[in-house]
């Protein structure tokens, strides 16, 4: 569909200026393209019944913890409509309320329990330093041994979500299980290989 197409490029190009991520641009052009085949048109020529008819099915058919298909809807449909300057549309798109549920805090047994669940000691780490550094999956995939400073116990997360480097603490345990890992697995160049 060509108008989809130019609408892809304008959203591309304003993605793109405003230095915003491409998962993002993925995810509402995803949504988007749902959209668009469900109506057989693009989204800037729906009118606001079609656009609820369309939220309403999304939000019954796809109900997931976080809603996510729903929220990028929203969220592409508010994109699209600030890039061609549809403001009046932009406004009738209704708000969405953040969750503000606490995590689930595990006690000092469960944490043990969890962390020596795993028999390697490879995926003992992994699940030590995802939890006891609070760091992101795909952060920890992309975490270098130079990121690592056993003497200051700290790990350097580099320009991740909200591009900014961070410094996150590293335990005294953690900094023992890695040394024992590096002296045994022999990693080249990234924490975790594969």
């Amino acid at each position: 569909m060509p108008e989809f197409r130019e609408l892809t490029v304008a959203l591309e190009k304003s993605f793109a200026i405003n230095g915003k991520a491409t998962t993002t641009l993925n995810n509402y052009l995803r949504c988007l393209a749902h959209l668009t085949i469900y109506f057989e048109s693009s989204p800037e020529n729906l009118t606001e019944e079609q656009i609820n008819d369309y939220l309403f099915y999304c939000q019954n058919l796809h109900r997931t913890p976080s809603e996510s298909f729903f929220k990028h809807t929203i969220y592409g449909l508010r994109a699209t409509y600030k890039v061609l300057g549809l403001d009046k549309k932009r406004i009738r798109l209704p708000q969405i309320k953040r969750q503000n549920s606490l995590p689930v805090l595990l006690n000092k047994q469960e944490v043990r329990e969890l962390l020596n669940a795993p028999k390697d000691l490879k995926h003992r780490l992994i699940l030590a330093m995802l939890y006891g550094c609070g760091l992101r999956s795909y952060e920890l995939c992309d975490l270098l041994q130079s990121d690592l400073d056993f003497d200051r116990r700290t790990v350097l997360i580099k320009k991740k979500k909200g591009k900014t480097d961070r410094y996150v603490p590293l335990s005294a345990h953690l900094v023992r299980g890695l040394k024992k890992y590096f002296d045994t697995e022999h990693p080249i160049k990234y924490v975790f290989n594969s």
